[in-house]
């Protein structure tokens, strides 16, 4: 495949083309990376944070080319994408939605509505550092995956499958990880459950051999000592009368160790699971911390290449857990920024470490804990726009870092200024945006609007041109 064009943005038009862009933003902090892009452009653009509907209907008398609704809170941007069709009915509208049936209904609901998603904008980023270097960022396409890289003459497309070397070092670890117990209550469970089988076979083997008894009645007469009746007739020696005598007494303790761990788990909620795909992998995985819209997205993706993926989150009311545990995703309730919990997670045997929580300082922490406990280890960092991310690169490197904040803004202002962009990544300081027909474009960044966030609870739109 051949690399595709890159090209150079331009933000410059002519003045009466300038006075016929004007563009609605509708949003806080987000909002103000968006604003910022189009003012480099030199459109005018009306930003206001949380409108009455009395604001947005005078923000909307005019020509409007574009409006864009970006919240973190769903309910919040799906209010104001309905308000705003319904003020101006056809409006080009970009909306940020995470939750996909509510994006599913958004779109069905109002044709002439974009919905974007950060976390879909950031995940090919992401996933392609997790995986190997000199990848930009990696897509699911209907034939497969595709991966980008950087060559000369810029960005070069191809299809993209793991190495089999990681493949083979993923299904290790996958294996490796069942009936491995993480937690205290799954121990004990499998060692009452382990005490349980070495009566039954201890019995079993002493009737077969010692008392010449056959296989199957042999199994039958462990059953009854197992279950503390007692085999059905004294027969044998002395020694195996005295020896049931103790595989009954020593049953029931078994048996208490196993139903404490078994109601112990059944009664508290768990994310892990000691077989299956919810089994925690010990080699070639992928640790996720932060079980957000973007960690979600990110582990499913891995899932999706076939490598093991594990999940930590602080929170155990945070509300994807129950998401992640119908998608088969192992879950640990922790603070990744304790070494123990890093070591007992594999992470010296992990493919990598990808910190996306939603605090950059979190992430950074946990990327430094990681560095502790695996100086080789690839680690990925997810960053907004805090100003400690930029200091820390100046001290020492931890990490390979993504500002999400910038990819999200390039694509929503790329989704209002022209086609529908398929998708943003980052080579050095460049920003690429993907075209439809695979070209790419270089975005400019630009900084946050002066705008003050909360500027419009009054319904005082402030308009820049």
């Amino acid at each position: 495949m051949t690399a595709p064009s890159l090209s150079e943005h331009s933000g410059t038009t002519s003045g009466d083309e300038t006075e016929q862009q004007y563009f609605v933003v509708i949003g806080d902090d987000a909002a103000r990376r968006v604003c910022g892009h189009l003012q480099a452009a030199g459109t005018a653009v009306c930003h206001m944070a949380y409108p009455t509907d009395e604001a947005l209907r005078r923000a909307l008398v005019r020509q409007v080319t574009g409006v864009a609704v970006l919240f973190d809170d769903d309910a919040e941007s799906l209010r104001y994408a309905l308000a705003v069709e319904h003020i101006r009915p056809g409006v080009h509208l970009v909306v940020t939605v995470f939750d996909r049936t509510v994006a599913d209904q958004l779109e069905r609901t109002v044709p002439n509505c974009r919905v974007t998603s950060p976390a879909d904008v950031a995940a090919p980023v992401l996933l392609a550092a997790c995986l190997q270097p000199g990848l930009l960022a990696l897509s699911r396409s209907s034939s497969g995956h595709v991966s980008a890289r950087w060559e000369a003459n810029g960005v070069r497309l191809e299809p993209y499958r793991p190495p089999r070397a990681l493949r083979y070092r993923a299904l290790v670890g996958k294996i490796r990880g069942q009936l491995r117990p993480h937690d205290g209550s799954s121990r004990i469970m499998l060692a009452g459950l382990a005490g349980l089988f070495a009566v039954l076979l201890a019995d079993w083997c002493w009737s077969v051999t010692l008392n010449h008894r056959p296989p199957v009645e042999a199994l039958f007469e462990a059953a009854r000592t197992l279950a503390t009746v007692g085999p059905a007739t004294a027969h044998g020696s002395t020694g195996y009368v005295v020896f049931a005598s103790i595989a009954m007494l020593t049953s029931i303790v078994f048996t208490a160790v196993f139903t404490a761990g078994m109601v112990d788990r059944l009664l508290a909620p768990r994310s892990i699971g000691m077989v299956g795909p919810r089994a925690l992998p010990r080699a070639g995985h992928v640790v996720v911390v932060g079980l957000g819209q973007v960690g979600l997205r990110l582990c499913t993706h891995l899932q999706e290449l076939g490598l093991g993926v594990i999940a930590v989150e602080r929170d155990p009311a945070a509300p994807n857990l129950r998401l992640a545990k119908a998608l088969g995703v192992p879950v640990v309730v922790a603070d990744a920024r304790d070494r123990f919990v890093l070591r007992k997670l594999g992470l010296p045997k992990a493919q990598a470490m990808a910190a996306v929580a939603s605090d950059d300082l979190d992430n950074i922490a946990v990327g430094v804990a990681a560095r502790a406990v695996a100086p080789e280890l690839r680690v990925v960092i997810r960053a907004g726009d805090h100003e400690a991310i930029a200091e820390t690169q100046s001290l020492f490197s931890i990490g390979i870092v993504h500002d999400l904040a910038s990819l999200s803004a390039a694509y929503t202002a790329a989704s209002l200024t022209g086609p529908e962009p398929s998708g943003v990544l980052t080579h050095g300081r460049r920003l690429l945006v993907e075209r439809a027909d695979g070209a790419f474009t270089q975005w400019p960044h630009a900084a946050r609007c002066d705008h003050h966030p909360y500027g419009s609870h009054e319904g005082q739109p402030r308009t820049t041109s």
